[in-house]
């Protein structure tokens, strides 16, 4: 794992979901990037079960398999949030990661997108807008109405920011600040880095619906400029979207 200077990485806790292979890569990628899930022991039970056995070799196809154990919290969606935000930790010796949330298959090489979405754009980190909305206070409404927390956790944080003063209707760039977060592309930066551990920070303090935390952390982390909020057509053609195939069990103690 020393030598992988790009990783793509995913995880899927609580037996969700299942692991799809990357797909179109290129010679020079499949020399040079290095692909790891994240499994905990439900999801590694219940990948046992139908036959997908991880013995000596760690690796199922492309993807290494780490198989994790005493996870620090009971709710899976705040487990999950340490491999996707807190890469840099994980892996220090890369330079470059792209996180794909795992009802995903990863459909794209890898160097091409550092290419399209950070070299190009002279970005340190890409992400995707949202495509329904552009206000957090918008999205906390439907995070609510869909079921995704409850409302008294959403109005807590809801009445933090508006207490620090933050805007209805956040722009960056002249584009959405409110993203979606399923696709992330960053190089590992002190700054970027920095900012992954503000954004972890904000969704154990309050809610795990990350995107309600993302632009008031790019608000107040005033110095990172250089972040490519591409639109939902590039995300979308950077993945396959297969859905959550069963309902993620909780982490019991």
């Amino acid at each position: 794992m020393q030598s992988c200077k790009v990783v793509v990485s995913t995880c899927a806790f609580g037996g969700g979901d299942d692991l799809y292979q990357p797909i179109g890569m290129s010679v020079a990628s499949i020399r040079k990037v290095c692909y790891v899930a994240f499994w905990d022991e439900i999801t590694l039970s219940a990948q046992e079960s139908v036959g997908r056995r991880v013995g000596e070799n760690p690796f199922i196809g492309k993807w290494r398999i780490v198989v994790v154990r005493e996870l620090p919290f009971t709710d899976q969606r705040l487990n999950g949030k340490i491999p996707k935000m807190l890469g840099h930790r994980l892996f220090p010796y890369a330079k470059y990661s792209i996180w794909v949330d795992s009802k995903y298959q990863f459909r794209r090489d890898p160097l091409g997108v550092l290419e399209a979405l950070l070299w190009h754009s002279n970005s340190v980190l890409a992400i995707s807008e949202h495509g329904a909305r552009s206000s957090v206070y918008d999205e906390a409404k439907a995070v609510v109405k869909k079921n995704r927390a409850t409302p008294e956790e959403v109005e807590v944080q809801l009445t933090q920011y508006r207490h620090d003063g933050f805007p209805e209707d956040k722009r960056f760039n002249g584009k959405k600040a409110l993203a979606e977060a399923s696709v992330i592309v960053r190089e590992h930066t002190p700054l970027t880095n920095l900012f992954m551990c503000l954004w972890f920070n904000e969704v154990v303090r309050f809610t795990s619906r990350d995107q309600l935390s993302f632009p008031y952390v790019l608000w107040r982390l005033h110095v990172l400029k250089n972040i490519n909020m591409f639109p939902v057509c590039t995300r979308k053609d950077l993945v396959n979207s297969m859905g959550h195939l069963r309902k993620t069990k909780p982490l019991i103690r």
